[in-house]
């Protein structure tokens, strides 16, 4: 029986999903291509390492090859390289602890025990990283291969045998990921500097039309504050998205290939970084400050003060919608956007300045927001002014920004 409308809308969904994630894959260099890179590397490493194990070495357990060929396949030629030794350290640790053990005590079930105990054990050893666990699979793999062995001289061969199998699929695997389009990850450096800024502009975004008419309410507030602390979550991301792209340099021969000659760092990225997740903290500080203030005929006595505010607030969010769509190859073209809209902010800010001293505002006063206001725009605008600074050329070596 043929399903019924609900169904078939539901198909059709996942169908333009598919076409759109395809589609994304074809257009740039995004998540969806680097996932169909790996999947394409891990397939070729897989089918050469059964190849090497199975059709040219015979052995009886050819399928270690391919499966370490895959398993040390990572996102960067680094992570590869680092992986790829932990995980034969695992698996030579796993064979030791089995033939130790049970050359000396043969195949028993108390043997068994005590092979899993001393292998999980060894597992936990913090050298080995993620591949702990191998250890253990190693262990009872050698287990059942002794098991099945006929004589001593076989078993030692077939202990042998597996560790060999791992070094090669090790072997393919790195191989496959330094020849085949080897990494390379500046793009994703160049995507977690804009989705902070992106965050930014939501917040400017929103701030400053509510500013600018003196309408503050609790659940406005609360809301700015909330979506202001909540955004430690992306600044973990950026800096995952940074560190990824930094690795993707280490042992990568596209480095010295085409336009990624001569990159030799982040430097400029993480100044960048660093200076965007300062600006956060400083949105937050005064969102928090706003949420506190509940005093509504003092925001009539100062609606000008607000709206300068909200000014102020206006020329950040032009600031940070050109770095939301900024790409690193773009920096030079933009940088007299980028320019004015820091003089603009500049100045926006000296006016609120003035029309705080107009106003004779209480800035010493802590149940009152202004202090804090006044200061946290101080600091805004220096940490934008930094953050243009370094911005281009990306990457270069940096300064270190303002202090707090």
């Amino acid at each position: 029986m043929a399903g019924g409308p609900g169904e078939r809308t539901t198909g059709h969904g996942r169908l333009a999903r598919t076409a759109m994630w395809w589609q994304r894959a074809r257009a740039y260099d995004g998540h969806e291509r680097h996932t169909v890179l790996l999947i394409l590397k891990s397939t070729v490493a897989a089918t050469v390492g059964w190849l090497i194990s199975y059709q040219l070495l015979h052995a009886r357990s050819p399928a270690f090859a391919p499966f370490s060929a895959v398993l040390i396949m990572q996102v960067t030629v680094y992570q590869s390289l680092r992986q790829s030794l932990r995980y034969v350290g695992a698996v030579v640790s796993g064979v030791a602890v089995q033939a130790a053990l049970v050359f000396t005590g043969g195949p028993q079930l108390a043997t068994f025990a005590l092979v899993a105990l001393i292998a999980l054990s060894v597992g936990r050893w913090p050298a080995l990283g993620s591949q702990g666990n191998q250890v253990a699979t190693a262990a009872f793999f050698a287990f059942a291969t002794y098991t099945s062995a006929t004589t001593d001289l076989d078993r030692a061969a077939q202990l042998g045998q597996i560790v060999l199998l791992v070094l090669i699929g090790c072997a393919v695997g790195l191989g496959v990921n330094v020849t085949l389009v080897p990494p390379m990850r500046y793009r994703s450096a160049a995507y977690a500097l804009r989705a902070l800024a992106r965050t930014l502009d939501d917040l400017f975004a929103d701030m400053h039309p509510v500013l600018r008419r003196g309408e503050l309410d609790e659940e406005t507030t609360q809301r700015w504050r909330i979506r202001a602390e909540q955004t430690e979550e992306l600044i973990d991301q950026a800096r995952a998205g940074l560190r990824t792209a930094r690795e993707s340099l280490y042992y990568n021969p596209r480095r010295l290939l085409g336009r990624h000659r001569g990159r030799t760092g982040f430097e400029g990225h993480r100044s960048v970084l660093a200076a965007l997740e300062r600006a956060l903290h400083h949105v937050a500080s005064l969102a928090r400050s706003l949420d506190r203030w509940r005093g509504a005929e003092d925001r009539y006595r100062y609606r000008d003060f607000l709206r300068a505010y909200a000014e102020f607030l206006a020329a950040l969010s032009t600031l940070t919608q050109l770095l939301s769509r900024l790409d690193e190859d773009l920096v030079a073209a933009r940088a007299r956007e980028l320019d004015a809209a820091v003089e603009r902010a500049h100045q926006c800010r000296e006016a609120l300045a003035e029309q705080a001293a107009r106003d004779g505002l209480p800035l010493a006063d802590p149940t009152r927001p202004y202090g804090v206001l006044v200061i946290e725009a101080t600091r805004l605008v220096q940490e934008f002014s930094y953050l243009t600074g370094v911005l281009g050329p990306l990457p270069r070596v940096a300064d270190e920004g303002p202090s707090r």
